[in-house]
């Protein structure tokens, strides 16, 4: 088990805090590789702007969780280089899809994770995300849960997401 304060990283509680109070969004991005991750941490160094760094499942399988740690970690170590003395940063699960998967994230490190269950009946959603939260929580990870799920439309030759889903931090 490795606590996320141990790698230098924030979790979003605090920040999402300061940032109603100061009336500014947080950017979250998601990232596959190394130089991704430097021009992420670049421009939130330059700016001073907490940041949200998202891991999605296939970036996980692609990178290595172990490799991912370390990058956050190195992350921190670089924006404090890059003259930012006390960098917000969140590594942040982007839409896992069981409470393994939140686990494993939790005890790598990771300071904020999201559970998709939006694919079950919303009972067992209800009780999947409940299962993440109480374990999640007890390491001081935020949690997000998504309700429903995203609908895709087309207009004009472009294809978007809609907001047809529900996606909020369970940290009430």
């Amino acid at each position: 088990m490795i606590s996320y304060k141990e790698l230098g990283l924030v979790n979003t509680k605090e920040m999402f805090a300061k940032a109603v109070e100061g009336g500014y969004a947080i950017p979250a991005f998601n990232f596959n590789n190394m130089e991704q991750l430097q021009a992420i941490i670049m421009a939130a160094a330059e700016t001073k702007s907490p940041v949200i760094l998202q891991v999605s499942k296939g970036a996980r399988n692609y990178a290595n969780q172990t490799l991912l740690r370390y990058m956050a970690e190195g992350a921190v170590e670089y924006a404090k280089e890059l003259g930012w003395a006390n960098p917000q940063i969140v590594l942040h699960l982007d839409h896992g899809d069981s409470f393994e998967t939140c686990k494993s994230c939790v005890d790598m490190g990771f300071s904020s994770v999201m559970i998709d269950g939006s694919h079950l009946p919303y009972e067992e959603n209800v009780a999947l995300t409940k299962k993440v939260v109480e374990y999640a929580h007890q390491f001081d990870v935020t949690v997000e849960g998504a309700a429903k799920k995203t609908a895709r439309f087309t207009r004009y030759g472009s294809s978007a997401l809609i907001p047809a889903f529900v996606i909020c931090p369970l940290d009430t």
